[in-house]
């Protein structure tokens, strides 16, 4: 058995903070982790993942303190030649032998790049900082080190990102850099903190293969912290489970997955939306959130149109073309073209939930703004039914501000879409004050079931956005696109900024919401998984384009397109015997139209469109080869 590399013995740290004294965030964590190997860490925010983390690396903010307990780390690079056991715990955190280690042998990959990457330099300069602070060579060779560097984390042009600053690249991109500065000086230890958290699900598992093969080539050893029990499934050998600073279950990946033992790791596992749940299958939060019904909503006027047209909203042929300025005086230079959207088209039925998906910057968020009238289309048009269908792009001013009223919008980002200097009272309220429904105390009476209705305490009117958790804020984004009563609800990742656990309680929420109040949702996301669980239809976008449209049960079963095949089998399983099929990504391909197979891309004579290969089951292609796609 590989000696360990690493043994955490009995830590404990707390935090010294002014308004509520001492916080212990990690009480008494003990594990190991063997040389070479993948271990995970998993569990909630706040449950003292990311602070083991800081303790290892030596970097807790300045109210942290170790209080108890050992890091032993087995030092190949210590002055003892064969190597010896360093106790981080006991060392500064600025003496010569932390630093020694800090980067150089034990490195770390942040959960957001964008903010742990430097806006002010380049990706060159940043990662060849890490080698020139480590290792006696000229800057020449520091630079060249970090090229090299940047072609294994699988850069296309290595010499040209040297020169790029973190806000030119993509998400995937920076992701990339990040793991070239802390591979750099080939480290004996990587620590992942949420190493995917804020990527797609195809980017998700290039990062992740990429991990996997470079931990191979350096023979690393790795430490994973991540509540996305799919991506445990996929990486890890060895699992601790923490909660609240306390590890509750350890162990190997198959014994922890197929014989988990605590209450908070079964819980945890039914909290998890996975893909192929079955129908009317329901996730179970680690705390259940009770939410009355009645009042206010359901007494409204009905939310579904009177004539039975079979489409409340129906998307017809909609195209839009941004157009981006760069340099030149007073910024007239050449203006590129980017085509957002190109000929989507789709309906959505009363009482619905169609699910949307596609990777970032395929064109989902503007094509719900498209919807809201926020921005207009460049050709096409948008049906509504009130009553009788009408398009939305002929209504007058007053005709919008009534259309407004019966679709909302549920935003990502639950703390920033609330504004910070409202009180919950206003916020839910205000609504109903620009639309002038019911008086003030009308207000108070309509605002308290609302709260209720998304299961929050009417007593916190009068508190702050900042003073709630994110799975909180988020029930106040529910409970303010409710307050007018609306018929259709456009989802956009509502739940991509939640925990887990939390996210199980909203996606519960949601549901139980549209089956009380006959909702109709378009449901925005990147993440299949949740997309399967409240969706009816799917409908998969890919660079502005919409690829295929079908119920959830054949998408699943039976995908069509290569794009679609590729998102499904870029999804983590929460199951250790059904890894990632990393082939199906094309190389990152997967995303290029251009890289698709015939009959899905043009031969140069017919443009792909829409075909029914049976049972409503749409799929873009070339219509003179559909006959083969039905077979």
């Amino acid at each position: 058995m590989a000696q360990p590399l690493l043994q955490v013995r009995d830590l404990k740290v707390e935090f010294v903070l002014h308004d509520q004294g001492v916080v212990r965030a990690v009480d008494g964590v003990s594990f190991s982790i063997r040389e070479g190997s993948t271990a995970a860490l998993v569990g909630e925010s706040g449950s003292g993942k990311s602070v083991i983390a800081q303790a290892i690396m030596s970097i807790l903010p300045k109210p942290g303190r170790i209080t108890a307990g050992q890091i032993l780390f087995y030092d190949h690079g210590a002055d003892a030649g064969a190597g010896a056991m360093v106790d981080i715990a006991a060392l500064g955190a600025n003496s010569a032998q932390m630093r020694s280690i800090r980067g150089a042998r034990i490195s770390m990959i942040f959960q957001e790049p964008m903010t742990s990457l430097s806006p002010l330099h380049t990706i060159g300069n940043q990662i060849t900082e890490t080698v020139l602070l480590h290792r006696n060579v000229a800057k020449q060779e520091a630079r060249a080190l970090a090229q090299e560097m940047l072609a294994k984390v699988g850069f296309p042009d290595p010499r040209r990102a040297l020169d790029t600053y973190s806000f030119e690249l993509s998400g995937g991109l920076r992701q990339r850099a990040m793991i070239a500065m802390a591979l750099v000086c080939r480290p004996a230890m990587l620590i992942a903190d949420e190493p995917t958290t804020a990527l797609d699900v195809t980017v998700q598992a290039q990062i992740l293969k990429l991990i996997k093969d470079l931990q191979h080539e350096f023979g690393m050893t790795v430490l994973l912290i991540t509540h996305d029990l799919g991506v445990v499934a996929n990486m890890a050998e060895d699992v601790v489970v923490v909660y609240h600073g306390k590890v509750m279950e350890r162990g190997g990946l198959v014994d922890i997955y197929s014989k988990p033992q605590h209450p908070y790791l079964k819980a945890l596992m039914k909290a998890v939306p996975r893909v192929g749940m079955t129908s009317g299958e329901r996730l179970t939060p680690i705390r259940e959130v009770e939410h009355t019904t009645g009042g206010y909503l359901t007494q409204c006027s009905a939310r579904l149109p009177t004539t039975n047209s079979g489409a409340l909203l129906q998307v017809s042929h909609i195209s839009k073309c941004f157009r981006i300025r760069k340099g030149g005086f007073l910024g007239h230079a050449t203006t590129p073209v980017v085509q957002a959207l190109e000929d989507v088209s789709f309906d959505i039925k009363p009482g619905e939930c169609l699910g949307l998906v596609g990777e970032s910057g395929c064109g989902k968020t503007t094509l719900s703004k498209i919807i809201m009238r926020a921005i207009d289309p460049d050709s096409g048009d948008i049906f509504y039914n009130d009553g009788e269908m009408r398009s939305l792009l002929s209504l007058s001013d007053a005709e919008l501000i009534n259309f407004r009223r019966k679709v909302q919008f549920i935003f990502q980002d639950p703390f920033g879409s609330l504004n910070p200097r409202m009180t919950v009272y206003d916020i839910v309220s205000e609504p109903l004050v620009i639309h002038k429904i019911g008086n003030g105390e009308d207000h108070m009476q309509i605002v308290q079931e609302l709260l209720r209705h998304v299961g929050l305490d009417p007593r916190f009117l009068q508190r702050y956005p900042h003073s709630f958790s994110g799975g909180q804020r988020q029930r106040i984004g529910i409970a303010r696109a409710l307050a007018l009563n609306p018929q259709l609800l456009i989802c956009d990742e509502p739940v991509s900024a939640l925990d887990v656990s939390v996210q199980a309680q909203i996606l519960n929420l949601l549901k139980d919401l549209q089956a009380e109040l006959g909702l109709t949702f378009l449901f925005i996301s990147h993440n299949l998984a949740v997309v399967d669980y409240m969706a009816d239809r799917i409908a998969v976008m890919c660079a502005g384009q919409l690829v295929e449209i079908a119920s959830r049960e054949v998408l699943f079963r039976d995908p069509v397109h290569p794009y679609t095949k590729a998102l499904l089998a870029a999804v983590p399983r929460t199951d250790p015997r059904q890894k990632l099929d990393l082939r199906a990504l094309m190389e990152g391909r997967v995303s290029d139209p251009a890289a698709w197979p015939q009959p899905f891309t043009s031969n140069g004579t017919e443009t792909p469109q829409f075909v029914d290969v049976g049972g409503g089951h749409l799929v873009r292609a070339q219509p003179s080869l559909a006959a083969e796609l039905r077979t």
